[in-house]
C-alpha cells in the first residue's frame, strides 16, 4: 500500500515539474508574466485525451498535445505583443477564462462538466502501460527528456537572445533582433511543454474534467517557480519535490477534524511565507519578477 502511494506520488511530482518547467520559459527566461498557463495545460489534456479514445496511437496524440498549445500561444501573442507586465498577466488570465469556458460549454466535444471517462492508458510498440510502476517509467522518460531539451535550448544562443530580451527589449532591438517574433517562441515553446505535461496527467488520470483546469490550479505551478526562483531549473526541481511533498506530509499532522482543511492551509502558507522571508529570490532565483 505504502510502495504504490509513494510510486503515485512520484509519477504526481514529475508531472508538476514538466508543467512548472514550461512555466519557467515564458515567465523565468522569457520575461512574460504568462497567468493563463493552465489553459495550455487544458488543451493538451484535452487533445490527448479526445484522441486516443477515438484511435490515434499515444505517441502521435501527445506530440499533438504539444503542438495544439503552440498553436494557441502563437495565436494568443498576436493581440498581446504590446502588452508588459500586469496589463500582460490580465490578458492570459481572460485566455485561461475563455478556454475554461469553452471547456465546460461545448457539450458535444468536451461533454462539459460531466468530463471525459475511460481515457486509455498509453500504448508503445505494443507495450500498455496500464500499472503505476510502468507508468512511472514512462513518466521519468518524458521528464529526462523535456528537462534535457529545456535545457538545451536555454543554453543555446536562441535562449541566450530569449534571456537578454526578457532583460533589456529595448537592447536587442537596436541590435536589429526581432523581439515580437522571440517572445512568441517563448511563449510556444512553454506551452509545448504544458501540452505534453496534460497529456501525461490525462492518461495517468484516465478522466479529466474542466474543474481540473481552473486558474486556481495554477496557484501551485506558480508557487513553485516563485520558491523555486525564475529561471532556475535546479531551484525548480527541488521546489517541485518540496511544495508538492508538503501538504502530503501535513495529512500526518494530527488536527481535529473540524480544522483539517482550513489547518493544513495555513500551515501551507506559513511555511511558504517562512521560506519566501529567507529566500527572497527563491531558493536559485536568477531574476526578479517585476
Amino acid at each position: 500500500m505504502i510502495s504504490a502511494y509513494l510510486i503515485h506520488l512520484l509519477i504526481i511530482i514529475l508531472i508538476q515539474l514538466i508543467l512548472s518547467m514550461s512555466l519557467q520559459i515564458s515567465i523565468g527566461y522569457s520575461g512574460l508574466l504568462n497567468f493563463g498557463h493552465i489553459a495550455f495545460y487544458a488543451i493538451g489534456a484535452y487533445t490527448s485525451a479526445l484522441l486516443t479514445i477515438n484511435g490515434c496511437p499515444f505517441i502521435l496524440a501527445i506530440i499533438l498535445a504539444g503542438i495544439i498549445p503552440c498553436i494557441f500561444a502563437y495565436i494568443l501573442s498576436i493581440p498581446t505583443n504590446k502588452l508588459k507586465g500586469d496589463y500582460l498577466g490580465l490578458a492570459t488570465i481572460g485566455f485561461s477564462f475563455l478556454i475554461y469556458a469553452v471547456l465546460i460549454n461545448w457539450i458535444d466535444l468536451t461533454r462539459g462538466p460531466l468530463g471525459i471517462p475511460g481515457i486509455p492508458k498509453p500504448e508503445i510498440l505494443g507495450i500498455v502501460f496500464n500499472s503505476n510502476i510502468l507508468f512511472l517509467i514512462l513518466t521519468i522518460v518524458f521528464t529526462i527528456l523535456s528537462l534535457f531539451i529545456i535545457n538545451k535550448i536555454i543554453k543555446s544562443k536562441f535562449g541566450l537572445l530569449l534571456q537578454a530580451t526578457r532583460d533589456d527589449e529595448i537592447a536587442v532591438k537596436s541590435l536589429g533582433k526581432n523581439t515580437f517574433k522571440i517572445k512568441t517562441i517563448g511563449l510556444m515553446l512553454s506551452a509545448f511543454f504544458a501540452g505534453i505535461a496534460g497529456s501525461l496527467f490525462t492518461h495517468f488520470i484516465t478522466f479529466i474534467d474542466p474543474s481540473s483546469f481552473t486558474f486556481m490550479a495554477l496557484i501551485p505551478v506558480i508557487s513553485i517557480i516563485i520558491v523555486g526562483g525564475l529561471a532556475s531549473i535546479k531551484g525548480t526541481i527541488i521546489a517541485t519535490v518540496v511544495l508538492t511533498l508538503i501538504p502530503e506530509i501535513l495529512r500526518f499532522v494530527g488536527l481535529p477534524s473540524s480544522l483539517v482543511g482550513p489547518g493544513r492551509q495555513i500551515i501551507y502558507a506559513l511555511i511558504l511565507i517562512i521560506i519566501l522571508i529567507y529566500f527572497p529570490k527563491g531558493f536559485y532565483g536568477k531574476v526578479e519578477l517585476e
